[in-house]
């Protein structure tokens, strides 16, 4: 396990890592995951062996520290994880980022350029959220107020998401989960859409194929976007698929991925 020191206050986030060549590779999880446990089987794939892997966890979740204190906006889940990357000496990294770690990565590679060569997102938030009770999603959880949630709200949306989720979820600060959640909601300024579509890296967003087209795919491929449908899956693709994802993110850090819609 490795770590590094992203806050003034000394909280730190933790990563699994594997060795391998340069550039590095960064796996990021979505709400309420882990990065070693959604991305280990997939990251020591022949297809994707050999590369220098970074399964990181984002401050609050997972292995690394749970500040009360931290913010949670995507600016600064994605500026602690910058912290982290040049700690380590990272640059130029392949990031692929699943969900809410999906979001983080944009506006990382938004606002610390020089850390993000190529992203593959996989199925992740574009857009604002209008936050809904009674779900189990990061729109039920923002649809609490932190007081609600911390005095047992939690305990709606644990029994709503079912053991699968809550398996990782359990591993979260409740108030980096609440935050967290309400950030993905309200987005980032720009928000995540416009900032992808301004990138000038190579930019792939995977999706479960029984979804249909993402809201406004054309716009995205017109910016360059490579949008690719995954088959037999669902939100959660590494896992629900590994195979198909495995050669779906193999192909779109090739360097000429093949241009699939």
């Amino acid at each position: 396990m490795r770590n590094a020191v992203v806050t003034p206050e000394g909280d730190r986030i933790r990563w699994a890592e594997l060795p391998g060549a340069e550039p590095a590779r960064v796996y990021l999880h979505g709400l309420g995951a882990t990065s070693p446990a959604y991305f280990a089987e997939t990251a020591a794939h022949p297809l994707l062996a050999g590369r220098r892997s970074l399964l990181l966890d984002l401050l609050g979740f997972g292995i690394s520290d749970r500040p009360t204190g931290f913010p949670y906006t995507l600016e600064a889940h994605a500026d602690a994880v910058a912290g982290a990357l040049r700690a380590a000496g990272v640059s130029a990294a392949e990031m692929i980022a699943h969900s809410m770690g999906g979001s983080v990565a944009i506006v990382l590679a938004a606002r610390h350029p020089d850390l993000v060569a190529r992203l593959v997102l996989v199925d992740a938030n574009l857009d604002r959220i209008e936050p809904r009770r009674g779900g189990p999603g990061s729109g039920g959880i923002a649809a609490l107020s932190e007081e609600e949630f911390l005095a047992g709200g939690w305990e709606r949306i644990r029994d709503a998401a079912g053991a699968h989720w809550w398996s990782t979820m359990r591993l979260a600060g409740l108030e980096a989960l609440h935050r967290s959640a309400v950030h993905l909601n309200r987005g980032s300024e720009p928000v995540m859409r416009d900032l992808l579509m301004g990138l000038a890296i190579p930019r792939t967003f995977l999706l479960p194929a029984d979804d249909g087209p993402p809201a406004g795919a054309g716009e995205l491929t017109a910016a360059g976007v490579r949008v690719v449908a995954v088959p037999d899956c669902g939100h959660n693709i590494m896992l629900d698929n590994p195979e198909a994802f495995v050669h779906a993110v193999a192909a779109a850090l090739s360097p000429e991925p093949e241009r699939r819609r």
